[in-house]
């Protein structure tokens, strides 16, 4: 029995991580993409002027400026990575209201649902709670927090329409970026302030999105200065228990913030900006209470979240071909959940671009983290010691040489990276790009990529359960503990992609990899231990971290544009991934290799259409299949979400939205540690008015 209890504490590993997508076949899901081809794809009337996005050539599309592969702006066509750019336009023409939403639109994202709440998101493997091989960051500034190595999604509420676009790269950006670039980066790129003067007023409601506004105005000060400031309400309903009933994970937040760019002088600009936000969780979750509970009880928590930021960035131009950078940040959060997570993180970021001889395209920089952390904990889980400082700090070089301009580009980078817990990391990278034509890039990549412990893989203990033995009055408590001894996990990946514009109506954006995982996390038992604190005494049988798990993962993404007429465009896109996970011979782990092979699902597929119609009307619907997961068993699944839109006056606009239209009452991830219960997500609509004067 004790073996039994054991084997399931190991389930509450991956730290606060896990839960599987697997399995549907290439044909079922090229079957649901023609199916949803056939059922949305409709033919509009041609009388009216088209959209910008209608009138922007394949071409123009496919060049838009990027920033977060080589952290230099380079158009699409030039990155030798895997990369989508979510732009303006996608995001007003999703129907959103979240950024997690907006990531599905992203071939090779996985993204579910947990809650009302509470998301799992990752890229190409390993989804759970907390990502931690996914690197997002805002306007350049770390949201990953060191707690749980992840990221807090229902924290980043910021206001949709004042985001410009969202980069997203599925694969490593360890060689600029650093440690936890593993698996994907994202990085969430707001509107500078003189792009959003005047006022803007959205208000709306739904049957989940119960009340949601922004209220927001810019201006100038003087002739060198623009401003923005807002503030941003919503209140969102529960979602159905999984076992019927209010599932208890309802929320309310309330945010303000601003931002204002600040031309200095010729060379300089400087730009501030920051927010504050108060919101109150439901968290349908978990608790231990007493050392002789059999299980984690089901309880409905209310969560206190508070926090903000600011932030300073100057940009000093020296010549056409070099400049600097320097970036300043301090963002603080408070949590009341079992774990109490209160945190304040101090960065800096300085880079230095230039051109050196005739082909060399130089940058170089360093960065430095300090962060500071108190847990209140719980018997439930709990970190030791309960307050937690450390820093990290490194260097990055980036070389990018033209072998033969305007055709073929190699990229050679290395970033070099201390952090508290394991030492130095070396993260190289080798980065080619042929364009032989100005519509068409074939590129590829080999690069090595590093995730640091987490302080939940070191410090962190959770209590998962109590047994007696037959004669024995003593109870024996299962624990999983983190190690401090723990190593990091490393990858080295290797791409190779293709994009092309064929013609004026049609694009196509391919990427494959193969990844090879080594000294990946496992659960490994233990010896007994006497503990006679908290009474009663008892036997501990506890489960550790272990660093002995390796693999590989294969897989692709296709997406693609399809201008069907100038009123009417498809996003068709497609990923299939494979995980192959293998035990060290020292393991005895009985867990791991299970929730790695099946945290992902092997197909999922995107369609979105988009329809310009007369009078100021516009519809957009887009279909999202999943495939299904294995552990523990979830049906595939797909949703649908759809919008209407109606410009009636220059500043005036009416959306009807509809999302989850596909199915009703369903789950797309159960997180195995414990920390979120799952609730149902159902057919949802709102209504949204908006208005700029």
């Amino acid at each position: 029995m004790g073996e039994q209890l054991r084997a399931e504490g190991t389930s509450v590993r991956r730290k606060l991580r896990d839960f599987s997508f697997r399995g549907i076949t290439v044909k079922h899901a090229s079957a649901a993409l023609l199916v949803s081809l056939m059922l949305f794809a409709r033919p509009a009337a041609a009388q009216l002027k088209t959209a910008d996005l209608a009138n922007q050539s394949l071409e123009d599309l496919m060049n838009v400026k990027v920033v977060s592969v080589s952290k230099t702006e380079q158009p699409i066509s030039r990155a030798a990575s895997a990369i989508f750019v979510i732009t303006q336009e996608d995001i007003r023409r999703s129907g959103a209201t979240n950024i997690p939403d907006l990531l599905r639109m992203v071939p090779g994202m996985d993204v579910a649902s947990i809650d009302g709440n509470a998301w799992a998101i990752t890229a190409r493997g390993f989804n759970a709670r907390f990502g931690n091989e996914l690197f997002v960051m805002v306007d350049g500034r770390s949201v990953y927090t060191p707690s749980f190595g992840g990221v807090y999604w229902e924290s980043l509420d910021i206001p949709l329409e004042d985001i410009d676009r969202i980069e997203v790269i599925r694969g490593p950006g360890g060689s600029i970026w650093g440690t936890n670039a593993v698996n994907g980066v994202i990085n969430i790129i707001t509107k500078k302030a003189s792009d959003t003067k005047g006022a803007l007023v959205t208000a709306g409601g739904g049957n989940v999105d119960q009340g949601f506004g922004l209220a927001q105005f810019g201006g100038s000060l003087g002739k060198k200065t623009d401003y923005r400031v807002f503030a941003k309400y919503f209140d969102d309903d529960h979602l159905p228990a999984l076992g019927g009933g209010d599932g208890g994970d309802g929320w309310h937040a309330l945010r303000g913030g601003f931002r204002a760019d600040t031309t200095v002088s010729s060379r300089d600009s400087f730009s501030f900006q920051g927010d504050l936000y108060s919101m109150r969780l439901g968290d349908p979750t978990f608790v231990f209470p007493t050392v002789t509970t059999p299980a984690p009880l089901p309880a409905e928590l209310l969560v206190n979240a508070t926090g903000g930021y600011i932030q300073g960035s100057w940009s000093h131009t020296i010549s056409d071909t070099a400049g600097t950078s320097l970036q300043v940040s301090y963002s603080r959060y408070k949590r009341t959940d079992s774990v109490g997570d209160d945190r304040g993180t101090l960065t800096l970021d300085f880079s230095h671009h230039f051109a050196w001889k005739e082909r060399n395209d130089v940058i170089w920089g360093a960065s430095f983290l300090d962060s500071d952390a108190d847990f209140h904990g719980t018997l439930f889980t709990s970190f030791t010691p309960s307050h937690i400082h450390h820093q990290v700090y490194g260097a990055f070089i980036q070389d990018d040489i033209a072998l033969r301009r305007d055709m073929l580009y190699l990229t050679l980078g290395a970033r070099l990276e201390h952090n508290f817990y394991t030492g130095f990391n070396v993260m190289p990278s080798a980065r080619i790009a042929w364009t032989p034509t100005p519509k068409q890039t074939a590129w590829a990549a080999v690069s090595d990529a590093v995730r640091s412990p987490a302080e939940i893989d070191t410090n962190f203990r959770a209590n998962v359960a109590s047994f007696f033995v037959p004669n024995d009055p003593t109870p024996f408590l299962v624990s999983v503990f983190g190690n401090p001894k723990i190593n990091d996990e490393s990858l080295v990946a290797y791409e190779f992609g293709y994009r092309r514009v064929i013609g004026k109506k049609f694009s196509i954006d391919f990427a494959s990899y193969y990844n090879d995982y080594d000294h990946q996390e496992t659960d490994e038992p233990a010896p007994d231990f006497f503990e006679a604190t908290p009474a009663p005494p008892h036997i501990v049988v506890p489960t550790i971290f272990e660093n002995l798990m390796y693999g590989e993962t294969h897989g692709l993404e296709v997406s693609s544009t399809w201008k069907v007429t100038n009123r009417w465009t498809l996003n068709p896109g497609y990923a299939f991934e494979e995980i192959d996970m293998h035990l060290q011979p020292t393991s005895h782990d009985t867990t791991s290799v299970a929730e790695a092979e099946g945290s992902s699902p092997d197909d999922s597929a995107q369609l979105r259409s988009r329809v310009e119609l007369p009078l100021g009307l516009t519809w957009d619907t887009s279909a999202y299949f999943v495939g299904r997961l294995t552990s523990p068993v979830e049906p595939s699944y797909t949703r649908v979400d759809t919008q209407l839109s109606w410009k009636f006056s220059e500043s005036g606009s009416l959306s009807i939205v509809g999302q989850n239209l596909a199915q009703g009452l369903h789950a797309e991830f159960v997180d195995a540690t414990n920390s979120a219960r799952t609730t149902l997500i159902k057919r949802s609509g709102y209504i949204k008015v908006t208005w700029k004067f």
